[in-house]
């Protein structure tokens, strides 16, 4: 077959996959579209300590006579049941990827290789792989720029893995925080959303239509509003018009697409009582029809066989979702029965080929024909940038002149049960951490502390339950110290005894984990425990600094004079949080949510739509702190915005007495709209640092408003409904 023009490198990409296409048999191309397996049981390790294949690797490769793609071949975590004695770690991770694959090319009469699709939602998801923290936390940056660094490294570390494929979460907005996947949001706003979606596209993907060495095509999940989940309940209907859908859960997968994001997920939830797997209207309509996408479209794990709900059988219902527009399945049985399902006349034959030519074109662009397949290095300084993006989420919340930590403190009680560990910082979908990995909170304070402060601890409590044996020894240290450094949270932690479902989601949580897949609260409450331990460290007279790590807002009361939320800031976020309790770094985060006063507010987002009704009876309507607030240790002064042609400027002066980063927010108000508007919705955004006393002059361009508006700059959503606005008539455009 030298003569093939799909084996020819310097043939043009659609002239290959149509020669590869012409070729195949109905069965070779109903396996290209198929994705059934757990990647951790296609092989074991050997008593030599090499790896060896599976049966039912060997069984899977011949019931299509090769693989369309394997999911999770590096993926480690108490579901997968892989850690550092039986699966590959950075130093045979590339070689166990390369005997798969040989094998894969080995049985396929046409020698198509597989795609190795992997979950890197926050770093990849591998041993070894560096951990970032988590969306909510790259939300509270408000920094594209720093997030399209750490997207391009978990990228590079994918690749230099054998894998090819990066699944990322970016589409959902966070609607309720009772959702336990709250902590996989970017935030609740869209035009955040999109921003933080463009700059993970750039990362990871970068230029140009082939891939390099070290870039990875990047599936967007999960398309589309997945965040609009009813009662905050994993995997629950949505109530969603289509007007909704279009204006708060697609922007973000809209700006993904026009970056160039090679494919998309679709989500678990129904849009107008039909699920995204098996809605033509959303895949095909929207997606592929009104908006010119051209990549992949992946089902989420067994979403496709759910269909079968309405279809009555996984024939049918692997028929339904590729006919709405789904390429590739993940785990479901429904998509390997296509090859019935097209003798039945189900699927048209020509459907099937168009999705298979979309999985092949994605194999010709990372080069996996290519006998000589450059071969990308492991990227250094992952834990170092890991703990740039936790810095730049510690966000100061409230802050009584307590911190930073001023020269009169000797000795700081350093409490709660999140103070000591490194267990409970990196979220969900979380790799086994060698022992010694990353730094707590108290480690990073023993190191970073100036000589002769004195660094005390006692856990206090656990992070769930009702134990308050510890709490007599946490009320002695805070009593005889200056200061206390309190810190409190949840965890997404699994362990080995997590009931998981089919798809991994957690079906019962155990230990202390509270967030998560599959982890809803009805509230939004820390362990009752914890609640203790604070009234009590509060109750010592110690001036108190509360610092939160968590996965989604919780409800802490007003009684300390401090308090931060650092979300999950990955395995070395205790040492950012030291850094800025010690003043070394400023506090430089801002709310990517609102955190409520109590979940009987929910919803509580700041776009809400206009309304003349105020708050409640028994309580206020307006969240604690709003979306976009974020203190810092100086004092910023805006001018006046002006508003020049297509963009908004406004002077910022460092008022204070240290340097400081600003995030200057620019909102707008539909004063005229055809519909209904929103109270605000932020339409740009851009963070400055200044030197004390320094004045910058910030210009933010402005894009896709249209009609007559109010532009409104502040620092936070709160303010910017207080500030006055300038309205203006702008010429109809995209809208946002």
């Amino acid at each position: 077959m030298s003569d093939a023009v799909y084996r020819d490198p310097t043939a043009p990409t659609e002239a290959r996959v149509r020669d590869l296409l012409a070729r195949m048999t109905l069965r070779e191309k109903v396996g290209q579209l198929n994705q059934r397996m757990y990647g951790w049981d296609a092989y074991r390790r050997t008593p030599d300590g090499g790896f060896e294949l599976t049966e039912a690797l060997h069984a899977e490769t011949d019931r299509f006579e090769g693989l369309g793609a394997l999911y999770g071949l590096q993926r480690a975590d108490a579901w997968s049941g892989v850690d550092h004695g039986n699966g590959p770690g950075a130093q045979d991770g590339a070689a166990l990827a390369e005997l798969v694959q040989r094998h894969v090319v080995g049985r396929s009469r046409l020698g198509i290789p597989a795609l190795f699709v992997e979950e890197v939602p926050h770093g990849l998801m591998a041993l070894d792989g560096t951990v970032l923290p988590v969306n909510l936390a790259v939300g509270a940056g408000w920094d594209p720029a720093l997030y399209e660094r750490a997207a391009a490294h978990a990228a590079a570390e994918l690749r230099a893995r054998g894998g090819h494929v990066a699944l990322v979460s970016a589409l959902d907005i966070a609607r309720d925080p009772r959702w336990g996947r709250t902590e996989e949001c970017f935030g609740e706003d869209p035009y955040l959303a999109a921003r933080l979606t463009e700059a993970l596209v750039r990362g990871a993907q970068g230029p140009g239509e082939d891939f390099a060495p070290d870039k990875a095509p990047v599936v967007l999940k999960h398309f589309a509003g997945q965040g609009a989940t009813v009662g905050g309940r994993n995997s629950a209907e949505s109530e969603l018009g289509w007007r909704e859908l279009h204006e708060i859960h697609l922007p973000a997968a809209r700006a993904g697409v026009r970056a160039g994001a090679a494919a998309v997920m679709a989500a678990y939830n129904e849009v107008d009582g039909m699920p995204c797997s098996g809605n033509r209207a959303l895949l095909t309509g929207l997606l592929r029809e009104e908006w010119g996408f051209d990549g992949l479209v992946m089902a989420d794990g067994l979403a496709v066989d759910r269909l079968a709900r309405i279809t009555g059988d996984k024939t049918s219902a692997g028929a339904l979702a590729l006919n709405s527009g789904v390429d590739l399945s993940l785990w479901d049985e429904g998509f390997t029965h296509l090859e019935e399902a097209v003798e039945r006349g189900l699927v048209e034959e020509s459907v099937l080929d168009a999705a298979v030519a979309r999985v092949l074109r994605l194999k010709f662009r990372l080069g996996l024909f290519e006998p000589q397949r450059t071969t990308c290095p492991a990227p250094a300084g992952g834990a170092e940038l890991s703990k740039d993006v936790a810095r730049a989420a510690v966000t100061l919340l409230r802050n009584d002149g307590v911190l930073p930590v001023g020269a009169h403190v000797s000795r700081i009680a350093v409490l709660g049960p999140q103070a000591a560990t490194t267990a409970h910082q990196s979220g969900d979908y979380t790799a086994p951490q060698r022992p010694g990995t990353g730094s707590s909170v108290l480690d990073g304070l023993r190191r970073l502390a100036p000589p002769g402060l004195d660094i005390r601890h006692a856990p206090g409590c656990s992070l769930t339950g009702d134990d308050l044996s510890g709490i007599p020894e946490a009320i002695a240290q805070a009593a005889a110290s200056d200061l206390a450094v309190l810190v409190l949270g949840g965890s997404s932690a699994r362990t080995p005894e997590t009931v998981f479902d089919a798809n991994g989601a957690a079906l019962t949580a155990v230990s202390e984990m509270t967030c998560g897949e599959g982890v809803d609260l009805a509230g939004l409450r820390l362990g009752d425990a914890q609640y203790a331990l604070l009234d009590a460290v509060v109750a010592t007279g110690t001036p108190t600094a509360v610092v939160l790590v968590q996965g989604r807002p919780h409800l802490v009361p007003d009684t300390a004079p401090a308090l931060l939320s650092a979300w999950y800031p990955g395995p070395w976020g205790g040492e950012a949080i030291a850094e800025v309790l010690l003043g070394l770094a400023e506090p430089a985060g801002r709310l990517p949510v609102s955190v409520p006063r109590s979940a009987a507010q929910l919803p509580v987002y700041y776009n809400h739509k206009d309304t003349e009704y105020g708050g409640y009876a028994d309580e206020s309507a307006e969240p604690r702190y709003s979306f976009g607030h974020g203190l810092s240790y100086t004092s910023f002064a805006y001018g006046e915005p002006r508003l020049t042609g297509s963009t908004v400027e406004v002077d910022v002066t460092n008022t204070g007495q240290r340097y400081g980063r600003s995030v200057v927010q620019v909102y707008l108000r539909r004063l005229i709209a055809p519909t209904w508007p929103r109270t605000l919705e932020l339409c740009a955004f851009e963070g400055v640092g200044l030197a004390p006393g320094e004045r910058r002059t910030v210009t933010v361009p402005l894009a896709g408003l249209g009609g007559t508006v109010e532009i409104r700059v502040a620092a936070s959503a709160r303010e910017a409904l207080r500030a006055r606005g300038q309205s203006f008539t702008a010429p109809d455009d995209t809208p946002l």
